[in-house]
């Protein structure tokens, strides 16, 4: 997919994109100062992971966090100036965006004692890679020279190793694409990228319920659906050391309860304010409350993969069911201002995003809704469900939504609640759903590409929807295959504008961190991924 033609510029290219996208009325607690206790541990709002705790089989921000606080790959986005900045990484080269050279930091260990190689990472992700092993991520390393080998798209693997990844020594490993790519080094900071210790190998499945990385937190204990907990790591080697005891991340299975405890001080720092409490928040938690711009989208997709949705008159339906939707209303009312209505498939601030790309088909209009829906043959059984996590505070808007569509277009429309994220995500991951599903999507990386072809690409490991188009894969592949990153990103736009033609998705508005943390706490901030900076956090002193 994508990689890096002269490091310097790339580097600054991820610095803008991200710098814009971290913009906001409040970033956090500038309250740092008094007393603390570096030994004590805080508590966040979380949900039980979808998958063992492995790097390159979490897509879902319940396994997601946990991951990032455990492992450290060779790059990260510094949270401060959203620059691209090396961690176990000294320095990455290449001078043709498809041939890389990459030179290890020394010191860098695992928590279990053993060294941070060459190795770990070239092994971690040819095992990543491989389809016998079913990692939820593994089409990341699709760029990577002899990936097809271990990952076919049918049958077993006709090789170990991909062609692409070679060790020097136990500091230097050399990358080779299978063409240019001129953002590989965004897609580096994910945490499919993270390094192995050789001890997963013995056993992968037993690692993912208590893994080794290489991050600033080691991994204490997981009870099932109620708390994962990590302690800070002494012997970490990166440059953001935890400045607390470590983190419990505490399932919720409803948001509004986890609200009622950070107003109580019984949860340090809350994920997302839900809906019922959006109106209030500020004035209930003052400087305590946190308002800011995110790369993030909600979405909700259809099940591509139904007979009913694939007929190509279907397109219509699809347009005109999204132009059922009242944005404005719901956002302002339902949502208290807390969201921003869509207009395309790419969160504003990221490198590529171009407003009204969904043009019309994301203007409310409910007569040429309904003209559309009539046009196109009508919904299938005339009747559309919503499946959504009810742990996660969709509830109001999926009602708001469906209302707002049955009155413009007289279809039927319910929302499917299931118990908790993991549950729906099981479901939809599974291709059970029968009509259409929430999907929202947080940024892997900055740029556009992260929005549309690892979401909407065949086969991609996040298209939930099943869509796939052979018109959207060529230009994806064309901006895929330019050597700057500023010309992907404008190829990019080719592919989203395919996207409005077919609406495998309906863009529904773009996220904000709506958030807050307790009393306990302090110097408390959020990155432009809506994540916590969490080894920045200080636990008062009581």
């Amino acid at each position: 997919m994508r990689g890096a033609s002269q490091v310097k510029w790339v580097v600054a290219a991820a610095a803008v994109a991200l710098a814009a996208t971290a913009c906001g009325s409040s970033t956090g607690s500038t309250d740092a100062g008094g007393p603390v206790n570096a030994a004590g541990t805080l508590s966040y709002q979380s949900s039980e992971p979808q998958n063992p705790l492995q790097p390159a089989n979490a897509m879902e921000v319940g396994g997601g966090r946990v991951i990032k606080s455990l492992f450290k790959g060779l790059v990260d986005y510094d949270p401060a100036d959203g620059k691209l900045r090396n961690q176990v990484a000294e320095k990455i080269e290449t001078t043709d965006a498809q041939n890389y050279t990459v030179t290890l930091k020394s010191g860098w260990t695992f928590h279990d004692g053993t060294p941070v190689t060459a190795a770990s990472f070239v092994d971690a992700w040819n095992w990543s890679a491989n389809v016998k092993n079913n990692q939820i991520n593994s089409d990341w390393f699709s760029d990577i020279e002899g990936y097809e080998a271990v990952h076919p798209e049918k049958g077993d693997p006709t090789a170990e190793t991909m062609s692409g990844l070679k060790v020097v020594d136990d500091t230097h490993f050399t990358i080779k694409l299978t063409g240019p790519v001129s953002y590989f080094q965004y897609k580096l900071g994910y945490t499919a990228f993270s390094p192995l210790p050789k001890a997963f190998y013995a056993d992968p499945a037993k690692f993912g319920q208590s893994p080794v990385g290489n991050g600033p937190y080691k991994f204490v204990s997981w009870e099932h659906n109620k708390a994962i907990t990590v302690a800070a790591f002494d012997k970490y080697a990166g440059v953001d050391k935890p400045k607390n005891g470590g983190i419990v991340f505490k399932n919720y299975t409803q948001a509004e309860a986890a609200y009622k405890d950070l107003v109580s001080d019984n949860l340090d720092v809350l994920d997302q304010v839900d809906p019922a409490d959006l109106a209030s928040y500020k004035n209930d938690l003052g400087d305590r409350a946190v308002d800011q711009a995110q790369g993030a989208i909600q979405n909700i997709s259809f099940a591509m993969y139904q007979d009913g949705w694939k007929p190509v008159d279907k397109a219509k339906v699809r347009q005109g069911l999204s132009m059922a939707i009242d944005r404005d209303t719901i956002t302002k009312t339902v949502l208290n201002g807390s969201r921003q209505p869509a207009t395309s498939w790419v969160a504003p601030g990221v490198m590529g995003y171009k407003e009204n790309s969904c043009g019309d088909a994301c203007k409310y209009d409910p007569a040429k809704a309904k003209q559309l829906v009539t046009e196109g043959g009508g919904v299938p059984g005339n009747k559309i469900t919503i499946v959504y996590n009810s742990d996660g505070g969709h509830k109001e808007w999926v009602d708001a939504v469906c209302n707002s569509i049955r009155q413009a277009t007289g279809v039927e429309c319910i929302g499917d609640p299931k118990p908790d994220f993991k549950t729906s995500r099981d479901l939809i991951k599974k291709k059970q759903v029968q009509s259409m599903m929430r999907t929202g999507w947080v940024q892997d990386y900055p740029l556009n590409a992260n929005f549309l072809r690892d979401v909407y690409g065949t086969g991609a490991a996040a298209n939930d929807a099943g869509y796939s188009s052979p018109e959207f894969d060529k230009f994806a592949a064309e901006a895929d295959k330019s050597t700057t990153v500023e010309k992907t990103a404008e190829l990019y736009q080719q592919a989203e504008a395919q996207l409005a033609k077919d609406m495998p998705a309906i863009p529904l508005w773009y996220y904000k961190t709506t958030s807050g943390y307790s009393k306990n706490v302090q110097n408390v901030k959020f990155d432009s991924f809506g994540d916590p900076v969490f080894t920045q956090i200080e636990v008062k002193q009581k």
